[in-house]
């Protein structure tokens, strides 16, 4: 058997595989021979047939077998003499395999990347330390009445924070589109669910009026049919309500498990889910800091073919979790993959990451602490129990948790490398990087 490798891009690699034919045609003789013991042909005893007619009856069918199996077997030894590993199936193409011409093909396929990680004690990382004051305190009360509130219709004009209900339809070059309309819809301005014009658009209407606004849709809107255009909506306004806020009394305590007693209790019962709430969220910003800095302090070649899946992957769950919201994806965008590329290829680069120092620390998981982890996720269920049997009856399930449990203790090590700052930081900012960052909403809807 001749090979030769030839490397074609960073990570890709074409093996050139020539297997001469006596050795399929040995195979193919030896084959013949057993199948010519039990043959059963028209006009001859069960393996008495001359080997030029079985030869003629199977002898194709008995190569194209022998040439997969010779392929496969071919490729798996060129494959382990020169050490690669393959990242994917390869692509063979093309084969050459008529009779006393041998077997030759042509595999390309992409190799894992060969990297050398930084050493770790170059890699400085912030972990935050958040006190929670009475001010803290007081805001989360205030969220948790705005959570909770009540809408009263009111008569005078709509103004910020207020709920209008509405009927609408949009229109584009004088035509309706998908998901531009609705009945009785409940919009809260200011709330940033719909683009901004519409609703700052809607500041001083009344009920039982109707009103028209023509809006401007951004170049890059995420809908092809109407970025770059001005999209008109005729809305009828049903109802205009005002925020109602509870009062802080038993009734509204009860709601968080403070019974039988008083505004200091709540306040206590409060404080405690913070501090908790304040543990969770300061162990993972620590750990994806963490993460964040190892993967940007290391620099290789991606395997394009990992990003190409996990960018399917990203696109497909993005769809199902559309779905669950009644949003059609082809109409947000959400069919394309290449969108999803970038973030994609930071997945990946974790991931080689990740798996590199699992491999190189030696690190692995205890039963013991899979367990409780499977337990920790079942306790909020009705019957926890049922959906522990869940993971242990399926090893394939229990490999997510142990993936998830090895990274943990993965980000451990690395900390234990790397130099920690510890950085003050607000319970707001803690809670909600992403709004303290950018004060005015930016989603919609529509």
């Amino acid at each position: 058997m001749q090979v030769s490798l030839e490397q074609v891009g960073a990570l890709e690699r074409q093996l050139k595989i020539e297997v001469p034919e006596q050795q399929i045609e040995a195979q193919v003789k030896s084959r013949l021979s057993d199948v010519a013991r039990n043959a059963r042909i028209d006009g001859f005893r069960p393996g008495k047939a001359p080997a030029r007619v079985v030869e003629s009856r199977f002898g194709a069918k008995v190569r194209n077998e022998v040439i997969g199996e010779v392929l496969r077997k071919s490729f798996a030894e060129a494959i382990d003499s020169h050490q690669l590993r393959l990242v994917a199936e390869p692509v063979i193409d093309p084969i050459t395999a008529t009779p006393g011409a041998g077997l030759s093909y042509t595999a390309t396929f992409e190799v894992y990347p060969n990297f050398t990680l930084v050493p770790f004690n170059t890699i400085e990382v912030e972990r935050p330390q958040c006190t929670i004051g009475e001010a803290d305190l007081d805001r989360m009360i205030e969220v948790l009445r705005a959570q909770n509130k009540t809408w009263s219709k009111v008569a005078r004009e709509a103004q910020l924070d207020d709920q209008v209900t509405i009927d609408f339809e949009g229109k584009v070059d004088g035509a309706p589109f998908a998901g531009g309309s609705a009945q009785g819809f409940d919009l809260v301005l200011g709330a940033g669910r719909m683009i901004d014009s519409f609703e700052s658009g809607l500041i001083g209407v009344t009920a039982d009026s109707s009103r028209v606004l023509t809006i401007d849709y951004p170049a890059d809107y995420h809908r092809a049919e109407l970025a770059g255009k001005p999209v008109t909506f005729e809305i009828a306004i049903k109802q205009v309500a005002e925020p109602v806020l509870p009062t802080l009394d038993a009734e509204f305590f009860s709601k968080f498990g403070v019974v039988d007693a008083g505004l200091e209790a709540f306040r206590a019962e409060v404080r405690q889910n913070m501090e908790r709430e304040r543990e969770r969220a300061a162990e993972r910003r620590f750990n994806s800091h963490v993460l964040d800095r190892v993967r940007e302090a290391n620099d290789f070649e991606l395997p394009k073919s990992l990003v190409r899946v996990e960018s399917m992957r990203m696109q497909q769950e993005m769809q199902r979790m559309m779905s669950t919201r009644g949003l059609d994806a082809t109409q947000l965008g959400g069919t394309d993959p290449v969108r999803f590329e970038p973030e994609a290829a930071k997945r990946v680069k974790l991931g080689l990451i990740v798996a590199e120092i699992i491999k190189q620390a030696e690190i692995k998981v205890q039963p013991a602490k899979v367990r409780a982890r499977v337990e920790a996720m079942a306790a909020s269920y009705e019957q926890p129990e049922a959906l522990v049997r869940w993971y242990y009856e399926d090893p394939r399930r229990l490999q997510e948790i142990e993936g998830v449990c090895l990274e943990e203790e993965a980000v451990k090590w690395i900390a234990d490398q790397t130099r920690i700052t510890d950085v003050t930081v607000s319970f707001d900012d803690l809670m909600n990087p992403r709004q303290t960052a950018s004060q005015a909403p930016t989603g919609d809807d529509k």
